[in-house]
């Protein structure tokens, strides 16, 4: 399917690693011209050295800190002469298996300071960018944790149910961008498998129905795209639909 991509501008915030990789190869696979703010420089200048050539620029950035994100993103329109779709990948997982009384506030603090307030200064810097290009987007690579909680995760859910929150802000305050979240549930990425203390084999054998990076970048390029230019507001759950199922047993109807 031609997501009508190519040329176009895309910046992927933590788009060295996990998700937000998958969603710069696929982007870069539609044609388009990459932008891959990450702070793990190593990361960053591997996947550019990995993809020479191909319209892929790497800035080093740490989406928490206004003066890291403003540089970068000035330094992407004044590369690529604009931008046209942010996709918000950036986050931690923080304290996870803790509950809220074992929870230090800089452990509490750190959260939020990149999944909430990275995303606030992403696109606070890109939409000035964004709204000078018609059918610009902004995606929120969010979780199902945004909407339902799990033990040992509430800075997690916390964090991503408050960005959910301010996606859906931005698609009020600034209309001429489209915003829109992906929830996906587990995702076999570094972090999922380290926060699970999960060995080399990865997921298989452990029953959870862990979803590919690719099958949630697939998703986030599509609401990047003019292909979903109907779409604003959206909140968009891969879960292979274990939230929309009942907590009731299962009946016998005769």
């Amino acid at each position: 399917m031609d997501l009508g991509l190519a040329g176009k501008t895309l910046v992927v915030t933590g788009g060295a690693s996990g998700i937000g990789k998958a969603c710069v190869e696929a982007a870069l696979a539609e044609g388009a011209r990459v932008a891959v703010l990450d702070a793990n420089t190593a990361q960053g200048r591997a996947l550019a050295s990995e993809h020479s050539g191909a319209g892929l620029l790497f800035l080093p950035a740490d989406v928490s800190g206004e003066r890291s994100v403003a540089a970068a993103i000035d330094a992407v329109a004044a590369r690529f002469g604009g931008i046209d779709a942010l996709i918000a990948s950036a986050g931690i997982s923080g304290p996870v298996g803790k509950p809220v009384t074992a929870i230090a506030q800089d452990e509490w603090d750190r959260v939020m300071a990149v999944n909430v307030r990275g995303v606030f200064l992403c696109a606070k810097h890109a939409l000035p960018h964004l709204e000078a290009r018609p059918g610009a987007a902004i995606v929120l690579v969010a979780s199902d944790s945004s909407l339902f909680a799990s033990a040992g995760m509430s800075a997690y859910c916390a964090s991503k149910a408050a960005a959910l929150m301010l996606a859906k802000g931005l698609s009020v305050d600034h209309p001429s961008v489209r915003v829109n979240s992906v929830c996906p549930s587990v995702v076999d990425t570094p972090m999922s498998r380290r926060d699970l203390g999960l060995d080399a084999r990865g997921f298989a054998g452990t029953g959870i129905p862990a979803i590919a990076p690719a099958e949630v970048a697939r998703h986030v390029l599509f609401y990047a795209s003019p292909a979903s230019a109907p779409a604003n507001g959206t909140a968009a759950v891969l879960d292979f639909g274990y939230a929309v199922r009942s907590g009731f047993p299962a009946f016998g109807f005769a």
